[in-house]
């Protein structure tokens, strides 16, 4: 049974291991980066609702007094 030739398998790994690296920093190198974001300044609307004006309380069926 023959031998498995090995000698050449260092080169292959480890040159594929550069280019892998290379690959992938040149694909992050085509991101862009925002350096300082700025907060957009949105106004508020002001909606009118008829609760607004009147205070209201919600009742649970556990919070009720006991008969």
């Amino acid at each position: 049974m023959p031998q498995l030739d090995t000698s050449t398998w260092f080169i292959t790994i480890i040159s594929m291991i550069i280019t892998l690296f290379i690959m992938f920093q040149l694909k992050i190198s085509k991101h862009y980066y925002y350096y300082n974001p700025e907060p957009l300044m949105t106004k508020s609307q002001k909606h009118s609702t008829p609760w607004e004006t009147k205070w209201t309380k919600i009742y649970l069926p556990l919070s009720l007094p006991l008969r």
